[in-house]
């Protein structure tokens, strides 16, 4: 068979040549910029243990404060398809960890913290905190870090993941039924109360590889608190974020204001304030990674 030959028209041609053209001088800007630089050569020193999340279909309950008229009723469950593998660190951050970038007059030192063992997760800390840490993370390893979103941390929490309907009517006319489910579910949180942070694999790993997750040290993630307001057949109405406020996730979610390191202070935008506030962080296994680590670095976020 003779072989495959490509045959291009003179307007295809046209069309080619300055996107070529294009492509190949963006990428000799970028270099030339220092923006794509390699990575630190003590990168692997400071490298966290990560677990990779394949691709999957998978069902969790929607972020956010749902009302029908005026009254509360549960969050939809939401089903989605992640086409692309996820790759988060498998504990979270650690005291020692921390204390790297407090060392390096970067982080601030977090609250509340009576001892320095340095392989129990760090907790004190708010989401500014937890910014911070990632930037001084990326410059340290050369790789993009990030809290995770909402959506993200079900992915990889999987069956770990908290469902936090509270099995309200879903006409939302039944205000007793909102009481009496807000006091079992403030009872039962009280009753799981565990004070103490354990060091990291306390609270052992679920499918996925994921240690940790629901123990009694919530995380951070990016996703803005939000009211959701519904039609009368269930269509959202509106929506309104909250990016001041920020979801974290344990045992139920909880939205506290972004500069929350303790949450017994206050802070709490819904339900019941978690017992501690930590953080782990995802890596962006994408191409450009280094460019949006480098544009970060300059001060604009993307």
């Amino acid at each position: 068979m003779p072989a495959f030959q490509a045959t291009f028209t003179k307007p295809m041609v046209q069309t080619l040549i300055p996107a070529v053209l294009l492509a190949v001088l963006a990428a000799s800007v970028v270099q030339q910029s220092g923006l794509l630089d390699a990575a630190p050569a003590d990168a692997a020193l400071h490298e966290p243990r990560t677990v990779v999340i394949q691709p999957r279909q998978f069902s969790y309950r929607g972020d956010g404060e749902y009302l029908r008229g005026s009254y509360v009723v549960d969050a939809p469950m939401v089903t989605v398809t992640e086409t692309r593998p996820l790759t988060i660190m498998k504990f979270q951050v650690s005291i020692g960890d921390y204390e790297t970038c407090v060392a390096d007059y970067v982080c601030d030192p977090p609250e509340g913290i009576s001892t320095a063992q340095p392989d129990l997760p760090v907790t004190g800390v708010s989401y500014d905190d937890a910014q911070t840490y990632a930037a001084w993370l990326s410059r340290k390893t050369g790789s993009f870090w990030t809290l995770p979103s909402d959506r993200q941390l079900a992915f990889a929490a999987g069956t770990s993941f908290p469902d936090d309907a509270l099995g309200l009517d879903p006409n939302g006319n039944n205000p007793a039924i909102r009481w009496l489910a807000d006091y079992r579910r403030e009872a039962a949180e009280r009753a799981k109360r565990d004070p103490a942070p354990r060091i990291l694999g306390s609270f052992g790993e679920n499918e996925h590889g994921l240690a940790d997750f629901g123990g009694n040290v919530w995380e951070w993630t990016d996703t803005c608190h939000q009211r959701v307001q519904l039609k009368s057949d269930g269509s959202v109405r509106s929506i309104e974020p909250t990016c001041g406020v920020y979801v974290t996730v344990g045992n139920h979610r909880s939205p506290m204001t972004s500069f929350v390191r303790d949450p017994r202070g206050g802070g709490c935008a819904v339900g019941t304030p978690p017992d501690h506030l930590g953080f782990r962080l995802i890596r962006s296994t994408r191409w450009y990674a280094p460019l949006l680590n480098r544009l970060r670095d300059r001060g604009i976020q993307l």
